[in-house]
């Protein structure tokens, strides 16, 4: 029997990160909780939209619902305008997931030889413009050396 494993082909890239750290434009297209005992998660499948030098490359990452983290999960619903009545009821829709856009800070991690995709930060997809602009995001460096050139 086959079966369809979405994030298979990343874990068979090289191991140094293909996207590097930094700011990017994304959209959601697949969740999934993971049951885990001590550390209950969700695996998020987003797709790069902005800057286009990575657009269409996938980032893979965690987001912990444990009563230390269910912060940072809250951050990214609220920030990547997902439903506030299921919000307020305190209800994760994986099947209202997709589709979602926003911003995402990254950062990558090695683990005990793993490495490891950590999400940083979040924001609304109307701020993009302006977060782009920093010095710091792979589109203003994108830029800058397209000015060089």
């Amino acid at each position: 029997m086959k079966r369809q494993v979405p994030g298979l082909a990343e874990t068979a890239r090289d191991s140094k990160p293909e996207i590097p750290d930094g700011i990017f434009l994304v959209r959601v297209d697949g969740a999934q909780f993971r049951w885990h005992a001590q550390k209950p998660f969700y695996v998020l499948r987003l797709t790069v939209l902005e800057p286009g030098q990575f657009a269409g490359q996938s980032i893979v990452g965690r987001l912990y619902c444990t009563q230390k983290a269910i912060w940072k999960l809250g951050w990214f619903l609220r920030d990547f305008l997902y439903d506030p009545e299921l919000l307020a009821h305190e209800q994760v829709d994986e099947k209202a997931l997709p589709g979602l856009r926003g911003v995402v800070k990254i950062s990558h991690t090695v683990l005990k030889g793993i490495s490891l995709v950590n999400l940083d930060g979040f924001a609304p997809a109307s701020q993009w413009e302006e977060l782009s602009a920093a010095p710091d995001s792979p589109a203003a460096r994108s830029h800058t050396a397209e000015a060089s050139r």
